[in-house]
């Protein structure tokens, strides 16, 4: 049997998983301001569901991974923004339809977490993630968040 292809990509946040975070705050800030809550209990809510989304939104824009990149014999390396590449190996991993969650663990920067949507990756490139990583082994990457 002949080895997987290698997988190369570039990688910027998913505008998509922004603009989705800022609509169910939108609707949380609503719900809280429509509630029956003591107004003095209103302003406050709804500041931590704002002030919530934004260091959510901001965490997003901040991730260091510029491409990644994984080699025939299963090895991770991350490019990050200062032009440093870094080996990571599959923390985990989860597939939800057209969406690929990757959570790689590096030995100096931690786990970093990729999403690839439909707007900020190939959908060739989700389709040969999505084939290799259904070959995994069950132990290699225990699915979880």
């Amino acid at each position: 049997m002949t080895s997987a292809p290698a997988i190369g990509f570039e990688y910027r946040p998913s505008r998509l998983l922004r603009g989705v975070l800022i609509a169910v705050a939108t609707v949380a800030v609503l719900a809280v301001a429509l509630s029956g809550l003591a107004p003095w209990l209103k302003l406050p809510l709804g500041a931590a569901v704002v002030l919530a989304t934004r260091l959510s939104v901001r965490r997003l824009a901040t991730v260091p991974v510029v491409a990644a990149g994984w080699s025939a014999d299963n090895d991770w390396t991350l490019r990050l923004k200062d032009h440093e590449d870094v080996r990571a190996t599959l923390a985990s991993f989860r597939v939800f339809g057209v969406f690929i969650l990757l959570r790689l663990q590096t030995v100096d920067r931690g786990v970093q977490v990729l999403l690839l949507a439909p707007d900020n990756s190939d959908a060739d490139i989700r389709r040969r993630l999505r084939m290799r990583l259904a070959t995994m082994q069950p132990d290699g990457a225990v699915p979880q968040l």
